[in-house]
């Protein structure tokens, strides 16, 4: 189809599609699902953008949300864009902190919000901020502390209804253009701060156009999942895709009910993180390992001619023989279909994952059993895909081949490079980080280490400072490794966390503090080792690193730790001449710790 600007893209599906059903949801695990259709989602978009002119918003403002997974998010996003208004999205878990600098850096005088915790969190943001203004709140059980330009989202719904600014709306879509800017998506910085990644309509535009290109199956008759935070690149770049290819998305608002929404809806397409999969893998594994010998062989047998059949020949566009043909079948009849009902992924067209690591392992099991994993990279910068699995010739230890049309190049320390129409333009109010994102000739710096196999990229390490756990949550271990710094109880920290599914630390206590506090509060021990490892000054040091780190984000916070008498040294490796730490060298040294604290 034609790729339409944002700003008319609902209103042409609703002509071309009416009463079909576009999004499906429902607030609670119990409810019954309730339907949008495509008429019903335009009319809403034209409320809401007549409701934001009433509200005095004008080309190019900036206007936040703060909440769960919604369909009113999605409505709200279209809306912004017909009045060529700028979209902000925050996670629905983040703190007053992070929020009050969003709203400060990007100059928020209206916040969209879900629940009672992200409305106290705005409000209290808004009693300090020199821009916020204008609250608006979807749950209406949410109690309001003070009414001032405060309301629930359905009496703005109404403004919107009763308006008459439908032609000052329609004049903003004819003046749309592609250079508008769509969004600021922050992403964390290693100094604490986030970096807001300017996303203008081009390059969502060519995301639109490029993954038509790669993706030939998806189409209108498709149901995909919103099960990661729209707030991330990911789901709502994914998200567009399905508005703009007519598919019908289920919008799941909390993310710990999606084993049971998936079951319920049994879709044909869901993004999610590598941990996903990790999870389903392991509880594969584990009812595995309750089985009988013989049962257990008949399932070693059938993931055997699965490999065969999807990854030694389909997956090569080699046809299979009429005797694996067979064999398949009887696999798939007795055990994989049987899994796959179980899980709800029986009707999976396609399964992006992306956002950390996946395991070469858990890939192959997947693939070999016919659940169509496409495994893939990219950045918020490059409005999500850079690389992704393609129908057949993917290979199995890449991130996949690069989507059509990216330019992609191996810099120095063997940095992957990008350039095209979907690498952003640069970071919102931040020239500094601008010049260090960029290489002089316009390169993109990802921070990401790899090589070029063929047209495919195989990642090796991260460059930058930044680790994601395997939530696909971006980790700024200096900020957390500067904050636990100032406690006196510490003399350096090193945080762990890239690629596993929470964030642990490695301390060198003060010794001389923890033995005064010892001697203090009566805790005996016959020497240091026990006294390191002793119930009294673990809790202890529990309570000094949650003080360090409140403001934090949950998914930033140390879970577990251990304490270590021997102190980090130049001359052993574990710091630099500037006693900055190095990491892989401590990871390395205490790899069986480390190792000992995910597998508790």
């Amino acid at each position: 189809m034609e790729n339409l600007h944002f700003s008319q893209l609902i209103f042409a599906q609703a002509k071309k599609y009416g009463d079909k059903v576009a999004m499906y949801h429902r607030e609670k695990l119990t409810d019954v699902w309730s339907k949008i259709s495509w008429t019903t989602y335009a009319a809403k978009v034209s409320s809401i953008a007549k409701g934001l002119v009433e509200l005095g918003v004008v080309e190019h403002q900036r206007v936040a949300q703060f909440s769960q997974n919604k369909a009113e998010n999605l409505m709200i996003d279209f809306a912004l864009y017909a009045n060529r208004a700028v979209m902000v999205p925050l996670y629905a878990t983040s703190t007053v902190p992070q929020v009050e600098f969003i709203i400060n850096d990007a100059e928020i005088e209206i916040i969209f919000v879900g629940d009672q915790h992200q409305y106290n969190v705005a409000l209290e943001v808004r009693q300090n901020s020199n821009f916020l203004r204008q609250i608006i709140v979807f749950d209406k059980k949410v109690v309001f502390a003070d009414n001032t330009n405060t309301m629930y989202f359905d009496e703005f719904l109404q403004i919107g209804e009763k308006s008459s600014r439908h032609f000052e709306v329609e004049h903003r879509q004819n003046e749309a253009t592609e250079s508008d800017l769509a969004c600021i998506l922050y992403t964390s910085g290693t100094t604490g701060n986030p970096k807001g990644v300017m996303l203008p309509h081009s390059c969502f535009n060519e995301a639109m156009r490029i993954h038509t290109l790669r993706l030939t199956t998806i189409t209108e008759k498709d149901t995909s999942i919103a099960f990661l935070p729209l707030s991330h690149v990911f789901e709502r770049t994914w998200c567009y895709y399905c508005i703009f290819k007519g598919a019908t998305i289920y919008i799941n608002q909390n993310p710990t009910e999606i084993q049971q929404t998936i079951k319920d809806v049994r879709p044909t397409l869901m993004c999610a993180v590598p941990r996903f999969w990790e999870k389903v893998y392991a509880g594969v594994q584990d009812n595995l390992s309750k089985y009988s010998p013989l049962m257990l062989g008949v399932v070693t047998w059938a993931v055997a001619i699965g490999k065969k059949y999807n990854v030694n020949h389909l997956r090569i566009g080699k046809q299979p023989d009429i005797f694996l043909q067979l064999e398949y079948r009887i696999a798939d009849k007795f055990v994989f279909s049987k899994l796959k009902h179980t899980l709800g992924i029986e009707n999976a067209n396609m399964l992006p994952t992306a956002g950390a690591r996946l395991s070469d392992e858990i890939t192959l099991f997947f693939r070999s059993i016919g659940v169509p994993i496409v495994y893939g990279y990219g950045l918020t910068e490059s409005t999500a895909t850079v690389t992704c699995f393609e129908y057949q010739g993917y290979e199995i230890g890449t991130v996949g081949s690069i989507i059509p049309d990216l330019q992609v190049k191996i810099g120095e320390e063997n940095e992957i490079l990008l350039k095209g129409k979907t690498i952003f333009p640069g970071y919102y109010n931040n020239p500094e980080a601008n010049k260090q994102a960029f290489t002089e000739d316009g390169w993109f710096k990802t921070g990401d280490a790899g090589y070029l196999k063929g047209n495919s990229i195989v990642l090796t390490e991260r460059i930058k400072d930044l680790f994601k756990t395997s939530n696909g949550k971006y980790i700024a271990p200096q900020e957390i490794e500067t904050k636990l710094g100032l406690d006196k109880y510490i003399d350096y920290v090193a945080v762990i966390g890239d690629e596993r599914n929470f964030v642990t630390a490695i301390i060198v206590p003060s010794l001389p503090a923890i033995e005064d506090y010892a001697k203090k509060n009566h805790i005996a021990y016959d020497h240091i080792d026990e006294l390191l490892k002793s119930k009294a000054i673990m809790d202890f040091m529990k309570v000094r690193i949650a003080e360090q780190q409140k403001g934090m984000a949950n998914y930033e916070l140390i879970k577990r730790f251990i304490l270590i008498k021997k102190s980090f040294a130049i001359d052993s490796g574990e710091l630099t001449n500037t006693l900055k730490i190095r990491r892989a060298v401590i990871m390395q040294k205490y790899k069986i710790q480390i190792d000992e604290m995910y597998a508790q």
